[in-house]
C-alpha cells in the first residue's frame, strides 16, 4: 500500500515539517555531488554504525542525528519525504511546532538506539528519515486514529485508490515492520533496511505522543 493523501486537514502552516523536508532534500542534493568512493567515506562518518556508537559514545553520539539526515538513493528519499509531508503536518499542528521537532528528533533517537541494540556488532551506516518518521506515524495513530488514508492498493492485479482507516493502515504497517524485524533476526535479513529502526521510532510515537501533544487541539475536517 502506497499513501497518496490523507483526510485530515490542519489550517496551521507546517513550518517545522516543511523545514525537515527541505533540511533533508539539501542533505541528499550535497550528497549528489560527491564522486561514488567520496560519498561511501561520507556515509560511512555520518551515518549510524552500532558497534562504532557503541565501542565509542562520546566521539560518536552525533550520528545519531545526523543520519537522519542522510539517505541511499532517490527512491529512499522520496518515500521519505512524501511519507512526512502527508502525515507529519497534523501532529505538527496537534503538538506545536517546537514539541514537533524535538518529538521528531527523539523519535529518531529511540530508533537508532533500539537497533543498536537489536544488532550491536553491525558495521554497516544506518541513513534515513524512517526512524523518525516512524515516530510521526506513531503519533498520527494516537491522535488520528479515525482519519482516512487513501493508498495505492492493489487487487486482483490491479492497483485501485482506496481510502483505509488510519488506525488499519498504520497497524498493518507496523506488524509488517515487526514481522520483517524477527525475520531478520532469525537470518533472513538481506534487503538492508533497519527494521528495527522503524519499530523503535513507532513505539516511541505511541507512547510519548499525549505527552507532547498535551490538552491542545487542532481543527481538522474531512475532505473529498
Amino acid at each position: 500500500m502506497f499513501p497518496l493523501y490523507d483526510t485530515a486537514r490542519s489550517r496551521k502552516f507546517p513550518l517545522i515539517n516543511l523545514t525537515l523536508i527541505a533540511a533533508n532534500a539539501l542533505a541528499f542534493l550535497y550528497e549528489l555531488q560527491m564522486r561514488p568512493d567520496a560519498l561511501q567515506q561520507f556515509l560511512s562518518t555520518w551515518g549510524l554504525v552500532p558497534i562504532r556508537i557503541l565501542a565509542d559514545p562520546t566521539n560518536n553520539w552525533n550520528t545519531i542525528y545526523s543520519s537522519m539526515f542522510l539517505h541511499g538513493g532517490w527512491f529512499h528519499i522520496i518515500n521519505n519525504m512524501w511519507v512526512l509531508y502527508i502525515f507529519g503536518d497534523n501532529v505538527e499542528a496537534r503538538m506545536g511546532s517546537l514539541r514537533y521537532l524535538v518529538f521528531y528528533l527523539l523519535s529518531g533517537t529511540a530508533a537508532g538506539l533500539l537497533q543498536t541494540y537489536v544488532l550491536p556488532t553491525s558495521q554497516v551506516p544506518m541513513i534515513g528519515a524512517s526512524g523518525a518518521i516512524a515516530g510521526v506515524l506513531g503519533a498520527y495513530l494516537v491522535l488520528f486514529p479515525r482519519s482516512r488514508v487513501a493508498s495505492f492498493v492493489p487487487i486482483l492485479f490491479i492497483f485501485t485508490v482506496v481510502e483505509i482507516p488510519a488506525f488499519i493502515y498504520l497497524l498493518f504497517w507496523f506488524l509488517s515492520q515487526l514481522y520483517s524485524g524477527l525475520f531478520a533476526i532469525q537470518g533472513g535479513g538481506g534487503s538492508g533496511i533497519a527494521w528495527w529502526a522503524h519499530i523503535g521510532g513507532f513505539v516511541f510515537g505511541l507512547f510519548m505522543t499525549l505527552f507532547f501533544a498535551g490538552r491542545r487541539r487542532t481543527t481538522y475536517y474531512r475532505s473529498y
